[in-house]
């Protein structure tokens, strides 16, 4: 198998792409570096490409590796073929190459394993050939023997039989053929493990479907009911149709051998080949179903994590709570605490009430807050109603709060690394300073979470670990490296995710940092222990240094490119300094000089040179700040029972899964767009309309407040300047 020309024809992508592309994998070049910085080389592959290809890559160079291990297995055995040699090599995925290689591996001790040591394949073999003139009876007679523990006709027959039935199991091509079809025409069948008993998988007690059709959603689903024994499950083949395919392919024809053939055969099918196509097939519908959660997980936490940042703001992060209280802490516009405190304004007393939410008022003016951020676990509704009072009762305090996720919060507040950062605080007041960061700046603060604990998935504990790790540290990795990360703040969390720099490193720059101060210049990193040339070359385009005393190092323009960007300034009339300040003539300049001409001229591919006069016109820019903001809220809060028909909101899109978005509309409990209330156009996926933390106007449906449900749909409603 040629791998790189395999996966150009898979990807739809040109040869020397994929050629380049895996060149500089092999190199050690990271995904982000490879996006950024080397788009001549890969006809600018975005990163979520570079990822499925290095996947991709990854599993048929796994694939090329087992394929090689079997056709060796066989050829010791002396029993590989050119034929079998070449079907192996054709092979296009695991499971098909095991089968081929299923004949020929050593196996424990089985019953036909044990009739072929007393001789009775020749037996088998000859039964199989189905002549009209072969008597099975009649032919075991002379393989009697007490020897060899077969002392009568039936306990040879059955020792054939055994090795027929073997045979039938192995073969390759008939398991092929019986996945295929179970996969296209079975129907996955689900029944109540206890009809009496109510459960939330209620809607699958009785359900029937075809495989191939069955929703990914849905597959989940059943999946968790069936795992917490609510639910048993099942992939049907349509009646007699695996037994018609097993008999067609071994029987041919009705004589005394012919009959001994089929109740063999279809033995096998019955308690080997059928439990077994079924579990493969359950398996796949199950990888299916994973990959589709994975892939939906990964784009709602690109685009949680590319929220825009509420900049210059002065927060007060709230953690609402009864018993103990709410929790709250101020930080200032880069992250500092500036004070903590614990407010009783979800208690029952109202002295306690009253005395919280003078506490609170006093906090807000002294540190003179602009933004609040709530969280919305437990007692979030209370805590938003009080919060709305002050700012209602006081205009004099100039804030706007928003609900914020605190998935991810406690998590967080309970680590080593939170201990670290805050060893002077409690569990709580950490978990605080969490949600008024997140509000401030999601990225910088969210990095310090592990992925799947953000809330933006679904079944996120059923899927494959490695894989939906793997997949959400590439998105937080990609997230990170787009945005840029200032060398001199950023946490070594932060800093763990910028290409080439791991964990280790990262707690090296920061201690270098603490102990010899600011860092001046990119160049400065390669004084930091641990951090050679090659982890340079791949992190230094995506650090920032602020107020360098080259300007460049404040920008997205690599190093290695630093003579062609001078060469392009003083081409088109400036210098260094000039960079920060009005170079608003340098787009036309280029395109009055020619794109191809000015690359030729400079010696760096077209792609660069776009690249770096977008960085010249804004150094240290954040591509989050050409978003629309957070929605902030600043006026009195609705309950679920304000809701009637026809009512339009706006809201922040805060989760996605197959069928729909859920929107917070500020009443608490989020609303549902069903995925046929997203669009008046045909819209396969609610990944095509609506994104995270989007804001949206829409109407409601229908509010349902004992079940907690809200409908909701976006038909009809126009979205005019409400952004993305």
């Amino acid at each position: 198998m040629d791998i790189l020309k395999q996966l150009a024809e898979e990807l739809s992508l040109r040869q020397e792409q994929v050629d380049h592309a895996v060149a500089l994998l092999d190199d050690g070049k990271t995904v982000p570096f490879i996006a950024r910085y080397r788009k001549e080389q890969t006809g600018s592959l975005d990163d979520q490409t570079l990822h499925t290809l290095s996947e991709r890559l990854d599993y048929l160079r796994k694939l090329e590796a087992r394929k090689e291990e079997i056709i060796a297995a066989i050829a010791a055995q002396e029993k590989l073929t050119p034929e079998l040699s070449a079907a192996i090599s054709d092979a296009k995925t695991l499971v098909e190459v095991e089968d081929l290689y299923r004949p020929y591996k050593q196996k424990r001790k089985t019953k036909a394993s044990v009739a072929r040591e007393r001789g009775l394949l020749q037996l088998a073999e000859l039964i199989m050939e189905q002549r009209f003139d072969c008597d099975p009876a009649k032919e075991a007679e002379s393989y009697i023997s007490e020897e060899k523990e077969l002392p009568d006709t039936e306990s040879v027959l059955t020792g054939a039989a055994d090795i027929i039935s073997e045979i039938v199991s192995d073969d390759a091509e008939l398991r092929k053929r019986l996945r295929n079809v179970l996969s296209l025409r079975g129907f996955l069948t689900v029944k109540a493990t206890d009809p009496d008993e109510d459960s939330v998988y209620r809607n699958y007690y009785d359900h029937r479907e075809l495989a191939e059709k069955a929703a990914e959603h849905r597959i989940l689903a059943i999946n968790r009911g069936e795992k917490e024994g609510f639910l048993k499950v099942s992939v049907v083949m349509p009646d007699g149709l695996g037994e018609q395919i097993v008999t067609k392919l071994y029987v041919k024809n009705q004589s005394a051998a012919g009959q001994f053939t089929e109740a063999a055969a279809l033995e096998a099918y019955k308690k080997s080949l059928l439990p077994a196509v079924q579990r493969e097939v359950r398996a796949a519908l199950t990888d299916r179903a994973s990959e589709q959660a994975i892939k939906v997980f990964a784009s709602n936490l690109r685009q949680l994590l590319l929220q825009p940042p509420m900049r210059g703001a002065v927060t007060l992060g709230l953690d609402p709570g009864f018993r103990t209280g709410c929790k709250i802490a101020v930080v200032d516009p880069t992250g500092k605490v500036l004070d903590t405190g614990v407010v009783h304004i979800t208690a029952n007393s109202p002295g306690a009430v009253a005395g919280g939410k003078q506490k609170l008022r006093e906090m807000l003016r002294k540190h003179h807050v602009t933004a609040i951020a709530i969280g919305n676990g437990t007692a979030s509704r209370e805590s938003e109603q009080i919060v709305a009072e002050i700012l209602h009762e006081f205009p004099d305090i100039k804030a706007a709060y928003m609900v914020v996720s605190e998935a991810g919060a406690s998590v967080y507040s309970a680590s080593k690394l939170a201990a670290e950062e805050f060893p002077d605080y409690d569990v709580a007041l950490r978990s605080a300073v969490s949600i008024a960061r997140r509000l401030q700046d999601p990225l910088a603060e969210l990095v310090k979470i592990e992925p799947k604990a953000m809330g933006v998935g679904e079944y996120q504990h059923d899927m494959p670990p490695a894989r939906l790790n793997d997949s959400l540290t590439g998105v937080v990795e990609d997230c990170v490296n787009a945005v840029g990360v200032d060398l001199n703040t950023a946490s070594g969390s932060l800093l763990s995710y910028v290409s080439g720099i791991h964990s280790g490193i990262a707690h090296n720059i920061v201690a270098y940092r603490e102990e010899n101060g600011a860092f001046t210049s990119r160049k400065g990193l390669l004084k930091v222990p641990k951090l050679g040339a090659k982890a340079y070359e791949l992190c230094a385009g995506f650090l920032r240094v602020r107020d360098a005393k080259n300007p460049l190092d404040n920008t997205g323009v690599h190093p290695e490119s630093y003579a062609a960007a001078e060469a392009l300034l003083r081409a088109c009339g400036y210098t260094l300094k000039d960079i920060g300040g009005d170079l608003s003539e340098l787009v036309q300049k280029v395109t009055a000089k020619g794109i191809p001409a000015l690359s030729k001229e400079l010696g760096i591919g077209e792609p660069t040179l776009r690249d770096i006069v977008k960085e010249l016109q804004k150094p240290g820019r954040d591509p989050r700040d050409e978003l629309p903001k957070p929605l902030m809220r600043s006026g009195d809060v609705m309950t679920m029972e304000d809701l009637t028909p026809g009512m339009e909101l706006i809201g922040t899109v805060r989760n996605i899964i197959d069928f729909g978005a859920f929107v917070d509309i500020g009443v608490h409990e989020d609303g549902l767009v069903h995925v046929s209330q997203l669009s008046a156009k045909f819209i396969k996926h609610p990944l095509d309309a609506v994104k995270v933390g989007q804001i949206v106007r829409v109407r409601v449906i229908s509010a349902d407040p004992k079940r907690k449900r809200i409908a909701l749909t976006m038909k009809g409603v126009p979205q005019d300047n409400l952004g993305t």
